[in-house]
């Protein structure tokens, strides 16, 4: 039973590193080299950003469907403010993720007082989102933006090591990680629950910890580690801590597993809905105000089609479509998964229709995958 709950964690490390592995191959070395990996942060690193808030807004049970109309809409917010009316960048900063913020708590008040399925609520969401966007920027592009604001997306953590800083810092990064599942394991062994085995436990870190230091060996050797992955990799432990380890968190699995049962239990699950997509706002926020720096400008179809990415990562992630089940990790790695699809693809020459069609394909089995385990746990 522990290693079938356990499959989905090893499944998904072990399909990243074939996947990478595949690419590196048919691309003749492009997958790997220094500069496509930090393009490949940068151009996932808003996706990663959403997933995060919507694995927990999926987990509730619910799915939001605007939040490439709100990157889109705060990005152009963002370069009004900017551009058109030299409003400094951290007080524009901070004003777009409160609009983001409110945006999304205004969706999450239809959800979760009037009783509105999500799905309805956020589809009209993206329809007036993406019509404001249109509105805000005049059907025209505005940029650029204040050399301060771009470091956002194209600025690098100073090199203090030379081109080892990134091993450094990765190293530091898969020692608290490991150190941390040690604890919790001996936690779990103390209680007498059931763990994975050892060489379970030793083979799922140690592909990971390779994985990373792989990764920021070659990201080393080119200009080190983006500042955008240091705010992703904040987000990621922060996350990881408030779904394993707070009360809130613990709530919001309960409420996507039986709200009934939390209704009943003294969770208050409107208040929990709520909140989840008031979240969900804020980091769509700071993604569009992300992917507004790395392009330099606002347009008009920014963030068109990010909704699908993000949740076919949080699916990929393993994240259940009926709520209750997901993980930081997995959902993280489930982003990965699709960025290098889309990055590999990209540099093999494959069109943006087959590309298509292929993570669809993707999405479907991971889908499927989900809903096959659990008839077997049935």
């Amino acid at each position: 039973m522990l290693a079938k709950g356990n499959f989905r964690d090893y499944g998904l490390m072990i399909a990243l590193v074939i996947i990478m592995l595949f690419f590196e191959y048919t691309t003749d070395g492009v997958l790997f080299q220094p500069l496509n990996l930090t393009n490949l942060i940068l151009q996932n690193s808003y996706v990663v950003v959403m997933a995060l808030g919507m694995l927990l807004i999926i987990v509730a049970g619910h799915i939001d469907l605007s939040v490439g109309s709100i990157v889109g809409f705060v990005g152009a917010l963002a370069a009004v403010l900017m551009v058109n009316y030299h409003v400094d960048y951290v007080s524009a900063t901070l004003l777009c993720l409160v609009v983001g913020g409110l945006v999304g708590a205004s969706q999450g008040y239809f959800v979760a007082y009037f009783g509105i399925p999500s799905f309805i609520v956020t589809l009209a969401g993206m329809l007036v989102f993406r019509g404001l966007t249109l509105s805000v920027l005049n059907g025209a592009s505005v940029g650029p933006f204040p050399d301060v604001f771009q470091l956002l997306a194209k600025g690098f953590f100073p090199n203090f090591a030379g081109p080892y800083t990134s091993v450094i810092v990765a190293f530091a990064i898969c020692a608290v990680f490991v150190a941390t599942s040690l604890r919790r394991r001996m936690v779990q062994q103390s209680h007498g629950a059931l763990t994975e085995s050892l060489n379970g436990f030793l083979l799922r870190n140690g592909l990971l910890a390779l994985v990373l230091l792989v990764f920021a060996y070659q990201m080393g050797s080119y200009r080190g580690l983006p500042n955008v992955l240091i705010i992703m990799t904040v987000l990621i432990l922060l996350y990881r801590f408030v779904t394993n380890k707070t009360t809130i968190g613990r709530r919001i699995y309960a409420l996507g597993g039986n709200v009934k049962a939390a209704r009943l239990s003294g969770i208050k699950t409107d208040r929990l809905t709520f909140l989840t997509f008031a979240n969900m706002g804020v980091l769509a926020g700071l993604a569009g105000m992300i992917f507004a720096a790395r392009l330099n400008t606002a347009t008009p179809k920014g963030g068109l089609g990010f909704e699908l990415d993000v949740i076919a990562a949080c699916f990929i992630g393993g994240a259940s479509a009926s709520g209750g089940v997901g993980k930081v990790t997995g959902v993280v790695i489930g982003a990965f998964i699709i960025g290098v699809m889309n990055n590999g693809m990209s540099i093999l020459g494959i069109g943006i229709d087959y590309q298509q069609v292929i993570k669809g394909l993707v999405l479907l089995g991971a889908v499927c995958l989900d809903v096959y385990n659990k008839k077997a746990a049935a």
